[in-house]
């Protein structure tokens, strides 16, 4: 019995003193919560202080990660070629020349024509009075036309046939800046054709290409057939895919973007680049034999079954790699491809009228559209100077009839 009564005694004991130990369990365990204000913490630490490392942008997930590219080193840059490393050299000094300082500083107007300048007498009206602040370069690629007017007489230069489209144009630009930039008074270079007529009078054209730092060369990037598609792979290294670009557009203003924008009216055409440059471009462009050598190798057209037009690629492409703050992206000749059709519209006599004219001279807006299945439009102001301005000074392309109408219009349209 004792020894019964003293085992029930001893448990009774044991559960006593087990009882004494327990003590009332916490509402949550301790590292719990230490765990929860340290993750808070850095959540809110990295909402604050975004992370700088790829792991931790991993980790976190911000929206201001970036992808893990961005993170690695850049690769290294192609090593360029002896004739690159040439090239970069002769073009950055000439950029950072300052211009030449002339007590009578000119505009050079070059003419390239096949042989006669219909208006010959338009634009004498237009150079009279300003006998010391421009000059005349006539390049006729067939034969040389006896002149009218005393500004054109005896200017003619050494000429070469020119195949429309071929690098032959580019050659015969070459040739007349070349003689233009004989005369060191010539500090802005103008290209113009047969069909070209002026749109303001001589002391605005003067002003607003002389008052400003740039030269106007249209260019934009066309991803399309008409575009990037026309790029030959054997320009490669030294022109990339990524930076060819064209200098062929169409413009419209006000509400003649939005109906060309409703009814798809907007074609694509190619044309000549009529580029505007300032002398340090122009002695870019003859210094030059390495870019120009890949488009008289590869741009042309029918090759690779591409039709690629030298005169229309190498000067956007050009100028977008070497200096592309330096040009407008716009030429400041106007020429209408509304029509859709191979060549721009040509004005006829009973065309010029004073509406087509001021409306012409109105326009301050460019407009370029794409050529792939996006049709993308892309419209810019035309800023001189960080200013909105009328875009042209020239206009093309005008039938020898209009002659008689624009002489009598001339002093009507024009803007002093």
């Amino acid at each position: 019995m004792k020894t019964a009564q003293g085992w029930r005694f001893g448990i009774a004991n044991m559960q006593i003193v087990n009882g004494s130990r327990q003590r009332p369990p916490l509402k949550r365990p301790m590292w719990i919560i230490v765990l929860v204000s340290l993750v808070s913490v850095l959540l809110i630490g990295a909402y604050v202080y975004p992370p700088r490392s790829y792991a931790a942008c991993y980790v976190f997930s911000t929206s201001g990660c970036k992808s893990l590219s961005e993170w690695l080193p850049p690769a290294p840059a192609r090593a360029f070629t002896d004739e690159e490393i040439t090239s970069r050299v002769v073009i950055s000094d000439i950029l950072k020349m300052p211009p030449i300082q002339s007590e009578n500083p000119k505009i050079a107007f070059m003419f390239l024509t096949p042989g006669l300048l219909p208006f010959e007498k338009l634009w004498d009206k237009f150079f009279h009075g300003h006998e010391d602040r421009f000059s005349v370069y006539i390049h006729a690629s067939r034969e040389k036309s006896v002149h009218m007017s005393r500004y054109f007489a005896d200017r003619e230069i050494r000429s070469e046939k020119v195949n429309w489209g071929k690098i032959s144009m580019v050659d015969a630009e070459r040739r007349l800046l070349a003689n233009a930039l004989e005369d060191p008074d010539n500090q802005h270079f103008v290209l113009l054709s047969d069909s070209c007529v002026p749109l303001h009078s001589f002391d605005y054209v003067y002003n607003y290409l002389m008052d400003t730092n740039i030269s106007f060369i249209d260019c934009f990037e066309d991803p399309g057939p008409h575009g990037n598609g026309r790029y030959s792979e054997h320009m490669m290294p030294e022109v990339e895919k990524k930076d060819f670009r064209k200098g062929a557009q169409k413009r419209f203003s006000g509400m003649a973007i939005q109906t060309s924008l409703l009814d798809g009216s907007h074609r694509f055409s190619r044309h000549e680049t009529w580029f505007s440059i300032k002398r340090q471009h122009a002695l870019i462009v003859m210094a030059d034999s390495l870019y120009y050598s890949k488009f008289k190798l590869y741009c042309k057209p029918g090759m690779e079954g591409r039709n690629c037009y030298a005169d229309e690629h190498y000067l956007p492409t050009f100028f977008h790699m070497i200096n592309p703050s330096g040009i407008a992206n716009w030429s400041v000749t106007h020429v209408d491809w509304s029509e859709g059709k191979w060549h721009p519209k040509a004005y006829r006599a009973q065309d010029v009228t004073y509406e087509l004219l001021k409306n012409i001279t109105s326009i301050d807006m460019t407009l370029h559209v794409t050529s792939d299945e996006k049709k993308e439009v892309q419209i810019r102001p035309c800023l001189w100077n960080g200013l909105q301005r009328p875009c042209y000074l020239f206009a093309r392309k005008f039938y020898p009839e209009a002659l008689d109408n624009l002489m009598y219009l001339f002093s009507n349209y024009t803007t002093v």
